[in-house]
């Protein structure tokens, strides 16, 4: 295939015209190695096309040229660029259930605070212990499953608790004396 989009629609034009004149056209010459080529054969065209880009500048003024790869650390680790774009887009939920299990767990009195109503807390709470044990079940390798399942109960109670001393803390820090909105004369 050609890049230049003037290129192409001439050719077609100059096809169109030989058709009607009742000419056949000639067939343009694949650009890529034919499809029964060698290993060979592909990786020549390849390393041409490279140097035909390289000559060409589309390699220059690329950013971090010529410039170490940040945070690559001392250990070979064949998945630095995973690691990286997790930080970097703060995706989360992603990887192995062993180790977002473990975050779910560490994290789940914030999730449970944001919660309003204790019929959800605890649909939340047997949702963790479910996967936790589900987690346990499957045999696809990776890390182990250490995180421990969590008393519905218990952390109902915990809830409870929590928002009680928030809502003490608000009725502390807000003064209860009323303003009259109107006055006897």
């Amino acid at each position: 295939m050609n890049d230049d989009a003037r290129q192409a629609a001439e050719r077609y034009r100059l096809d169109r015209q030989l058709r009607d004149a009742g000419l056949e056209p000639e067939p343009a010459e694949p650009e890529g190695p034919a499809r029964g080529s060698t290993a060979e054969e592909r990786a020549a065209f390849v390393e041409t096309s490279i140097q035909q880009a390289i000559r060409r500048g589309e390699f220059d003024n690329l950013p971090g040229a010529g410039k170490p790869l940040p945070d690559l650390g001392g250990s070979h680790d064949p998945d630095w660029w995973i690691r990286r774009k997790i930080e970097t887009e703060q995706l989360t939920g992603l990887g192995p259930p062993a180790l977002t299990l473990r975050v779910e767990h560490r994290e789940m009195a914030e999730r449970l605070d944001a919660i309003a109503r204790e019929s959800e807390v605890r649909e939340a709470v047997e949702d963790f212990n479910r996967r936790v044990i589900e987690a346990r079940r499957q045999l696809q390798g990776g890390p182990p499953v250490v995180t421990p399942t969590v008393d519905v109960d218990a952390e109902v109670e915990a809830w409870i608790e929590r928002r009680r001393a928030r809502a003490d803390a608000a009725a502390v820090a807000a003064p209860t004396r009323r303003r009259r909105w109107f006055r006897r004369a």
